[in-house]
């Protein structure tokens, strides 16, 4: 699967230029919530927009800075949960935190958003980079003290970055992963496209129906 995430709302506009000059996508990661200067926040318009037109979505959860303690993670979740249900996204779907290769990261907060989720209906998701920053580690500790959390989480992996590119040259799906078990099912392969104000994903199949 092909797809797309942007920080910016999707509009005829932005649609039209991606369709044209990348090829139209299967899926499109968008923010949950507003995060000034960072992100707009998805609205019910919007989500009826996007799922008109046949693309499924990926909600993200982007308004922390890190993803450490326990009770941080737990309130992250909550937050996420909490405007996953505002938007009347259904349960069994995936929502992503987004945690940026400069985050500081801890095996608690991992298991907090997890922990949370679980009760919730919803699954829980991570967008990082396996292999660079403090991710990697965090999670793979959290999976040692939980085998819960492998069976759980779907990461969306962020490296590496090859570049975007059109859908007709997307890469062979290899991301980065854990080095412990992880269910690693979208790859973000390129970043700030020069085209459309996007990021360019390819995705494993088994995560279409946790897509909304």
């Amino acid at each position: 699967m092909w797809g797309v995430d942007s920080a910016a709302k999707v509009t005829e506009t932005l649609l039209t230029c991606v369709r044209t000059q990348y090829g139209f996508p299967q899926f499109w990661g968008r923010y949950v919530t507003t995060v000034p200067n960072v992100s707009d926040g998805l609205t019910k318009e919007e989500i009826a927009f996007i799922r008109g037109r046949g693309i499924k979505i990926a909600p993200i959860y982007n308004a922390f800075r890190e993803a450490t303690q326990y009770e941080k993670g737990r309130t992250a979740a909550r937050n996420a949960i909490f405007h996953a249900r505002r938007l009347g996204i259904p349960k069994n779907k995936v929502i992503f935190a987004n945690i940026e290769d400069e985050f500081q990261v801890d095996a608690a907060w991992i298991q907090a958003w997890v922990d949370t989720f679980y009760p919730s209906g919803y699954r829980p998701g991570i967008y990082a980079n396996p292999t660079k920053g403090a991710f990697g580690a965090a999670y793979c500790e959290a999976v040692k003290n939980d085998e819960r959390i492998a069976q759980q989480t779907i990461i969306w992996s962020s490296y590496p970055r090859p570049g975007a590119t059109p859908a007709a040259k997307a890469p062979t799906y290899r991301p980065n992963v854990p080095n412990c078990r992880a269910s690693v099912w979208m790859w973000q392969y390129g970043r700030d496209a020069d085209r459309c104000a996007i990021d360019t994903n390819v995705a494993n199949r088994k995560i279409s129906d946790y897509l909304y």
